[in-house]
C-alpha cells in the first residue's frame, strides 16, 4: 500500500508511467470509450477547506471509473466534533477502499495515513498540494513535451504550490526560478527539499521570468490566511504577472494558474485569457490525472490495452 502525501511519495519512475497513463485515459474519455476498472471500489473524500475543482475532478474520476465517491465535510462528522484523527481513520478506512483528504496541517493527513488501511490522497494541504503539480507537470508535457531541463518561473507567494513544485524539480530535473516579496521567501526544510540544487529566488520577478518555459502563480492569500489579505495585497503588488512580465520568458512560455484567480491581483486578464495561458487544460487535466493515479494506487501498473 502506498500514500500520495508529497510529491516525493512517488518515484520518478511512478511519474513517467502516471503521465503517459494519464494521457491514456484522457484519450479514451475524449473518445466515449467506457473504463471502469475501479468498480465497487469507493473514494471517500474528507473536506476542512473549501473546494470547487477537487471535489469535482475526484468525484467524476471515481465515477467514470466504475467506483463510488462518498463526501464527507468535517464539520458533518465526528471529525468536527473532537473525534480524534486516529480513531477516525482506523473506522473511515474499514469501509472504502481510497480516502482524498483536503485540510489545513500536512500533520492531520500524515497522522490519518499512519493509522489508515487503504491509500490516503492529499487532496491539499497548507504545505503541499501534490496532485496539482500531477496536473500541471502533465499539461506541460502535453503542450511542450519533456519538463526536463526546462525552467519554470514561480511568481508571488511560496505556499504549498510553490513548494510541491520544488519537490517535483528535485526530482524530475528541471529549475525553477522563484520571486517573493520580502518576508515570503522559500523555506526549503518546510518544503521538504533534499538540497537547494534545483531553484534560484530573485527578488525582482522580471529577473526570476526570465528565459522560462512555463511562468505561474497563485493567489496572494490562500485559505487560512485571510486575516492578512489587506497586508498581503500591499506586499504583493509588484508581482502581478502581467503582459509585460510574460514577454520577458521566452516567447513560447506557457502560462498557468491553480484558480481560482482575482484578475487584477495576481494576474492581469489580458494574460490568464490569453493565447499562451493554458488554465483550462491545466484545470480539465486534474481530472485525468487523479484518476491516472487512483487507478494506480489501487491496481499498480497497467498494461496500455488495460
Amino acid at each position: 500500500m502506498r500514500h500520495f502525501l508529497e510529491f516525493k511519495d512517488l518515484t520518478r519512475a511512478d511519474y513517467q508511467y502516471l503521465f503517459k497513463r494519464t494521457a491514456i485515459l484522457k484519450a479514451r474519455f475524449k473518445s466515449y470509450v467506457r473504463h471502469m476498472p475501479l468498480q465497487d471500489r469507493t473514494l471517500v473524500m474528507i473536506f476542512e477547506k473549501a473546494s470547487t475543482r477537487t471535489r469535482l475532478s475526484f468525484e467524476a474520476g471515481m465515477h467514470q471509473l466504475g467506483g463510488a465517491a462518498i463526501y464527507l465535510n468535517t464539520r458533518d462528522t465526528q471529525l468536527g466534533r473532537g473525534e480524534p484523527v486516529e480513531d477516525a481513520a482506523q473506522v473511515i478506512s474499514r469501509m472504502c477502499d481510497l480516502v482524498m483528504i483536503r485540510t489545513f496541517d500536512q500533520e492531520i493527513i500524515q497522522r490519518f495515513a499512519a493509522h489508515s488501511r487503504v491509500p490516503v490522497i492529499n487532496g491539499l494541504t497548507n504545505e503541499y498540494h501534490p496532485c496539482q503539480i500531477l496536473a500541471d507537470i502533465f499539461t506541460l508535457i502535453e503542450h511542450r513535451g519533456s519538463i526536463e531541463g526546462r525552467t519554470i518561473a514561480w511568481i508571488g507567494d511560496s505556499n504549498n504550490v510553490c513548494n510541491t513544485w520544488l519537490q517535483a524539480a528535485e526530482l524530475l530535473d528541471f529549475q525553477v526560478h522563484v520571486s517573493t516579496p520580502p518576508g515570503y521567501e522559500v523555506e526549503p526544510e518546510r518544503a521538504g527539499l533534499h538540497s537547494t540544487g534545483h531553484f534560484t529566488e530573485f527578488k525582482d520577478p522580471m529577473q526570476a521570468v526570465a528565459g522560462a518555459d512555463l511562468v505561474t502563480t497563485d493567489v496572494w492569500t490562500s485559505m487560512g490566511f485571510e486575516a492578512e489579505n489587506e497586508v498581503r495585497r500591499k506586499a504583493f503588488e509588484n508581482w502581478c504577472v502581467d503582459a509585460d512580465m510574460l514577454k520577458a520568458a521566452k516567447p513560447e512560455a506557457l502560462f498557468m494558474h491553480c484558480l481560482p484567480a482575482h484578475r487584477g491581483e495576481e494576474v492581469s486578464a489580458e494574460v490568464i485569457d490569453g493565447p499562451q495561458s493554458v488554465v483550462w487544460d491545466e484545470a480539465e487535466n486534474r481530472l485525468h490525472a487523479q484518476k491516472a493515479l487512483m487507478e494506480f494506487l489501487l491496481l499498480g501498473e497497467l498494461a496500455d490495452d488495460q
